[in-house]
């Protein structure tokens, strides 16, 4: 095609068809269709009647549906303009498809005849095809708004795709995470479980070689000149000769009866406490505690530990050994030796309570 005035070419035209507008051409070429059908069979049905008013009062009924649609059609989604057409185009069709249901009804005429059977319900489907799919078709837009739209509504979509991917790589991220949390719980259970064990193994056997030093250490004492003996260091050992006294030394007999017995058995019952605290301090890991210097939790507990087990059966009186701590020349308040003599006393039935059910259990398997 030229151009008339510039004698220039012009592009063709194209057509382009939104969802839009080919739903409304089909709904249109159904109308058109039904309305075909309409105006042959009420034709047929009035024209016996009415003679030649026949043709221009059916034909005047459907083109007026017809154009009730299309004015429906133009008036969108506005309700105010499209309210009177509608309830017009309803009364236009019941009015239409009364005409061959009377007939059907009334004469019985053209029962046989499948158009008119059809014509009053294709008429109200139609119509009712209309009423259902115009309020969802919405106004006419131009294409960029119609662009943008649909721009948004992808970016909407592929936002709730991606949502649902992450949710999914969510769950299955948890799903995994739970499974490896079991595992690794069941390693360290079974980790902490050994290594109890091997403390426990590890706590008898010291326990055991502990009884049998602290029955040498009764039994052959050491004197006190062995713990005034000091320890070399790395930075500041040097070799030194012994100092040894070659002055003869006559040994005194000494007679030992009343109150100087008991007080040689006070000190060497002394002497054994004070040895055998050294033991355990030095089994527990402890500093040794030292008299008349203040002292941890720690080495409290094991001045007490010696104190309780001084005796046979084990002290139980925290009186009794409040004031031994005391005579040994050990420092610590009543607040935390009290407490401490409770923890050591709960501990150590706690200790026989296990080791029963465990010889329990050792019988029942030997069994």
């Amino acid at each position: 095609m030229f151009n008339k005035n510039k004698n220039e070419r012009t592009e063709p035209r194209s057509w382009n068809w939104s969802p839009r507008a080919l739903v409304l051409g089909g709904l249109g070429a159904l109308t058109l269709g039904v309305a075909v059908l309409s105006v042959a069979v009420s034709y047929s049905i009035l024209a016996p009647h009415f003679g030649l008013l026949a043709a221009p009062t059916v034909a005047a009924l459907d083109v007026l549906w017809v154009v009730l649609q299309a004015t429906e059609i133009l008036a969108g989604n506005n309700r105010v303009r499209a309210g009177r057409v509608r309830w017009a185009g309803l009364t236009l069709t019941a009015v239409i498809a009364a005409v061959p249901t009377a007939d059907l009804i009334v004469t019985g005429a053209g029962v046989s005849d499948l158009a008119v059977i059809l014509t009053p319900v294709a008429i109200v489907f139609t119509k009712v095809g209309w009423w259902l799919v115009l309020p969802s078709l919405g106004r006419k837009v131009s294409p960029d708004t119609r662009k943008a739209i649909d721009a948004r509504r992808q970016q909407v979509a592929d936002r709730l795709e991606q949502m649902e991917a992450d949710a999914a790589d969510r769950i299955e991220l948890l799903r995994v995470a739970s499974d490896l949390q079991a595992q690794v719980s069941d390693a360290e259970t079974d980790y902490r479980r050994r290594t109890l064990k091997a403390q426990q193994r590890m706590t008898e056997r010291l326990y055991g070689q502990a009884e049998s030093t602290a029955d040498t250490v009764a039994s052959k004492p050491l004197p006190e000149l062995i713990a005034t003996i000091k320890l070399p260091e790395l930075d500041g050992w040097e070799p030194s000769s012994l100092a040894l006294d070659v002055t003869p030394v006559t040994p005194a007999v000494t007679q030992v009866s009343g109150t100087n017995g008991e007080d040689a058995a006070e000190a060497s019952r002394r002497e054994q406490l004070l040895v055998t605290v050294s033991e355990i301090a030095a089994v527990t890991g402890v500093p040794t505690p030292v008299t008349g210097a203040p002292l941890t939790n720690d080495q409290i507990t094991v001045v007490l530990r010696a104190l309780r087990h001084s005796e046979d059966p084990p002290m139980e009186s925290y009186r009794q050994a409040a004031g031994e701590f005391r005579r040994l020349g050990f420092l610590g308040g009543e607040d935390r030796v009290r407490p401490l003599w409770r923890e050591l006393k709960r501990r150590e039935a706690q200790e026989e309570s296990e080791e029963s059910e465990e010889e329990a259990e050792e019988d029942a398997e030997a069994r």
